[in-house]
């Protein structure tokens, strides 16, 4: 079943036989440890959207039924497959979908974004992080985009909030995922925090196989390295394994923790959660997401819906259908060319503030960012992120046409920042 479609749904029942629709598949985490984290939220949100899209009852300029006059009928695919590149060739060649949406690891990007090429389809990476997807993997990019900003900016702007916060930046460790994600966003941080205190030492450097689990060795390694900061890029089930186990043995206690995409963590952890952690949100989404009409009416839609609040793959994902729907009601067309088109260097309002392709000539994104600290409000029960601080785009994302380590050591060379 890993391999299969999840299923077809047309989620307003108000599409008749005569109506233009448009068939997506939507790939995201249904099974496996990264599932209820991250995949089953971008799944909702999913579902939650295209229904709201269809009816056109989205708020403000997506007031409008369908994209680009076309009803959305969404296929839903597991990501937790060993054959990735088969199920996204069946949804291109069997279920014959106009677009693909999907992937969370980047893993699964490396390898889908040369097929997308191959096969001519429209595909758009709603979340991974690694930059190589157009850095390296494709330079020339036609029919993939990514619609949410990549991982350099999230370890710049941990760089930056950690130094205006006025934390020690002696000694740093890392314990990140042995794979692309991991490697890449350890470099980025590593690198930026060089690039402000040039007297930074590193402690030590763990990478754990993704899906381990089970850190004490490499627990044990940064408590004998005493860092003052230690950096995990570590998400779904491993960075909450590694909260519950680094927070027993004092980890969150002797340095200063910080965790790019710790906004998973907030309500599904709680009090579990330590004080003082540093929290990314991979973006300004969930907690971190400004207030604007449209954030409001989609956290309040999906907790009437799912009975909790939207974290952030479920705004990377709301943010790539409003991106399709941008890009398809101004070229006034569901095609897929008319869609390219107009998504290529687009810039639209999401739940979480304004999205600009700027990068891999206009077929990346770029977004604000922003930072905050944890602490649980024993008052209220509650999760809340104080000290926040947010990051212009144009401050923490290369310029177009800089390979993200390059605008690194250059000391950030042409960063707008506030």
């Amino acid at each position: 079943m890993a391999a299969a479609a999840i299923g077809l749904m047309a989620l307003t029942g108000a599409a008749s036989a005569q109506e233009k629709t448009a068939k997506v598949g939507i790939v995201t985490f249904l099974s496996g440890g990264a599932a209820g984290p991250f995949g089953v939220p971008a799944r909702n949100a999913a579902e939650l959207m295209i229904e709201a899209i269809n009816a056109g009852s989205v708020p403000g300029v997506y007031n409008t039924a369908g994209v680009g006059g076309a009803m959305i009928e969404p296929i839903f695919v597991d990501e937790n497959s060993k054959q990735k590149n088969a199920d996204f060739l069946k949804l291109v060649e069997k279920d014959g979908v106009d677009m693909v949406i999907g992937y969370i690891s980047s893993g699964s990007c490396k390898a889908i974004a040369p097929e997308a090429e191959k096969a001519q389809k429209l595909t758009i990476l709603f979340d991974c992080g690694t930059p190589q997807i157009f850095e390296e993997i494709l330079t020339d990019p036609q029919y993939t985009f990514r619609t949410g900003a990549h991982a350099t900016m999230d370890n710049v702007a941990a760089a930056l909030y950690l130094d205006q916060q006025g934390v020690n930046l002696d000694s740093i460790a890392g314990i990140n995922q042995n794979y692309a994600f991991g490697q890449d966003s350890w470099r980025d941080f590593s690198e930026s925090v060089k690039q402000i205190d040039s007297g930074t030492s590193i402690a030590t450097e763990q990478f754990p196989k993704i899906g381990a689990g089970q850190y004490g060795s490499e627990i044990s390694a940064l408590l004998t390295s005493k860092p003052d900061v230690v950096h995990s890029s570590f998400w779904g089930g491993d960075m909450e394994a590694f909260i519950i186990q680094g927070s027993a043995r004092g980890i969150f206690e002797r340095s200063k923790v910080v965790l790019t995409t710790g906004e998973t963590a907030l309500h599904r952890l709680g009090a579990q959660m330590p004080d003082g952690t540093v929290i990314g949100a991979r973006g300004p989404h969930g907690e971190l997401a400004p207030d604007s009409e449209l954030n409001s009416w989609f956290r309040q839609a999906y907790f009437d819906r799912f009975g909790t609040l939207p974290t952030y793959p479920s705004y990377k994902m709301a943010q790539a259908l409003l991106g399709v729907k941008a890009a398809a009601d101004k070229a006034g067309s569901a095609d897929q060319d008319a869609i390219i088109g107009a998504l290529k260097g687009l810039e639209w309002e999401g739940p979480s503030g304004k999205v600009s392709m700027a990068l891999a000539n206009g077929h990346q994104a770029i977004q604000d960012t922003a930072y905050g600290t944890y602490k649980f409000d024993k008052d209220t029960g509650k999760p809340v992120l104080v000290d926040v601080v947010r990051f212009n785009a144009e401050c923490v994302n290369p310029p177009a046409g800089v390979a993200s380590l390059a605008w690194i050591e250059s000391g950030f060379e042409g960063a707008k920042c506030d």
